[in-house]
């Protein structure tokens, strides 16, 4: 359960990620790079800033000839174009050139940011993702989606780019504030409903260790997670099938993080799209009124919101349809057949989302 690998047929690539306890295996993944890198920098936010940089920076230095730093205000309201500007005039400062590499320290804002980067900067240099919180650890790291949000939009702008691994060191999660955990918990929970309902009996039946962050279960909670994500974006890379199923809830869930002004963070807004979605999935049958009430209480367990107040529910629609899965002016959902299975619907009415919207904002 240390490592598992993540292979792409577009990309022609094949890349491990490692989950480990601490940091001590990390020079020996860097060691592992093209030798020919010779310039490193490390991408972190104000956060993995004071907690982490300069142990990374050590190792780092022990492999490359120079290592350089950049620190950006921590928050989802930093990832924009602007803020990624700064990162391309500190690239060309420092002198990095097409044989460096950016390192990605800190959680998907930071992950997202320094990829884009990466792709982007003399059209595309290494990268390495070293993802500190939950969230980046089961979902955003893996899998190569990077960008930005543009116009108050989630990812509006952004690529397909995959990093040289993923180095996973699950003690950070002990210095995170418990609702960027929860947050996390979100998008683990999420492979269960899409992929994997053993996964589901499994958070069910370990509850209490897992909000605990026992060792053992977690290691379980990331491995499945990245397990699920890796098989889904070997089969289809650049989201064009298969791979839409990963956005499960995040249609509804984009659009009130967005109206939010970013106040609610990524996951929760997830877990509340999330039981959008599995209230349009029982209406239509798919799944029992039992299922989603059990949802519920897992949510709530975890301490995620499942209903939003002071939202009209005609701007959270409104707002769907800046969504990138939005084709043709028609909303795309992804509902589940059953527990542990989840498609693309493509014909979904208005009002059947309308009322799946009502649901989470009834107070």
């Amino acid at each position: 359960m240390n490592t598992l690998f993540v292979k792409t047929k577009q990309s022609q690539s094949e890349y491990p990620i490692y989950i480990k306890d601490d940091f001590s295996e990390l020079e020996k993944a860097f060691n592992k790079l093209d030798t020919s890198v010779k310039k490193a920098c490390i991408i972190a936010d104000s956060n993995t800033k004071e907690l982490y940089l300069d142990t990374i920076k050590e190792i780092a230095e022990k492999c490359f000839a120079e290592v350089s730093e950049y620190a950006f205000e921590a928050g989802e309201k930093s990832k924009n174009l602007n803020e990624i500007n700064g990162f391309y005039k500190f690239f060309v400062e420092k002198g990095l050139d097409r044989k460096s590499v950016i390192i990605a320290l800190g959680g998907g804002v930071v992950g997202d940011m320094a990829g884009f980067a990466a792709s982007t900067y003399m059209r595309g240099i290494k990268f390495i993702q070293i993802p500190t919180t939950l969230l980046s650890q089961v979902d955003s790291s893996v899998g190569g989606k990077v960008g930005v949000d543009f116009l108050g939009n989630k990812n509006m702008i952004g690529s397909f780019y995959q990093p040289e691994f993923v180095y996973i060191n699950v003690k950070t999660l002990n210095t995170l504030p418990y609702n960027q955990v929860a947050a996390g918990m979100a998008e683990a929970i999420k492979y269960g409903y899409i992929a994997d309902k053993d996964f589901l009996d499994y958070f069910k039946n370990n509850m209490c260790k897992i909000k605990e962050l026992s060792s053992n279960e977690i290691k379980h909670v990331i491995y499945t997670s990245c397990k699920a994500k890796a098989y889904v974006v070997s089969k289809d890379e650049k989201e064009t099938g298969l791979r839409e199923i990963l956005n499960f809830g995040h249609t509804f869930g984009h659009s009130i993080e967005s109206l939010s002004d970013f106040e609610l963070l990524h996951g929760e807004c997830v877990a509340i799209g999330m039981i959008s979605a599995l209230k349009l999935s029982s209406d239509r049958g798919y799944i029992n009124q039992s299922d989603l009430e059990f949802a519920e209480k897992l949510f709530k367990f975890f301490e995620l919101p499942v209903k939003v107040q002071n939202f009209e529910k005609d701007k959270i629609f409104r707002q769907m349809f800046f969504d990138k899965k939005t084709k043709n002016n028609k909303l795309n959902i992804i509902l589940l057949k059953e527990l542990g299975s989840a498609y693309t619907e493509k014909n979904v009415s208005d009002s059947e989302i309308l009322e799946a919207i009502e649901y989470i904002v009834k107070s």
